[in-house]
């Protein structure tokens, strides 16, 4: 069931998808409503779940991890324990930020944030390689990111 939110819910959406620190005062004053009311807007998106909560974007070239890779998995039965044993193995590697179970011809995207193409080399043969049921692993280096939102809003 598709939420119902008007325009202001929107905006504050937007708003604070753009900068989640925003006061209350500063943030009531992007949307046109007094702060009470989208305090109180705000509190209801929070409650239905829509705002799940409020998170620091970290820049990961900053941090040292200058190249993300995109990473195929395919396992050679997908079956419910090599699905458990593959994601508990996953959840337990920094490296991967991001893994989702997909359709088509693989199991599994992932994400891997690494310093370089050694760092890189590193995490594919002393840790993927070795996640037990893993058949056939595709890497992507991407050139470069062309668009970063963290949801998708109206």
């Amino acid at each position: 069931m598709e939420p119902k939110l008007d325009e202001i819910d929107q905006r504050i959406i937007r708003e604070l998808q753009r900068d989640g620190r925003l006061s209350h005062q500063d943030l009531s004053e992007k949307v046109g409503l007094s702060p009470s009311p989208c305090a109180r807007r705000i509190k209801r998106l929070e409650a239905e779940g829509i705002i799940k909560g409020y998170i620091a974007q970290i820049d990961e070239q900053r941090m040292g991890y200058g190249m993300s890779v995109f990473v195929s998995v395919k396992l050679d039965k997908q079956v419910d324990d090599q699905l458990i044993n593959f994601e508990k193995a996953i959840a337990a590697f920094p490296e991967v930020v991001d893994c989702w179970l997909m359709t088509g011809g693989f199991d599994y995207l992932l994400r891997v944030a690494v310093a370089d193409l050694a760092d890189f080399e590193r995490f594919l043969t002393s840790r993927l390689t070795k996640v037990g049921g893993v058949s056939s692993i595709e890497s992507s280096i991407p050139v470069r990111r062309v668009k970063d939102q963290r949801a998708r809003i109206y």
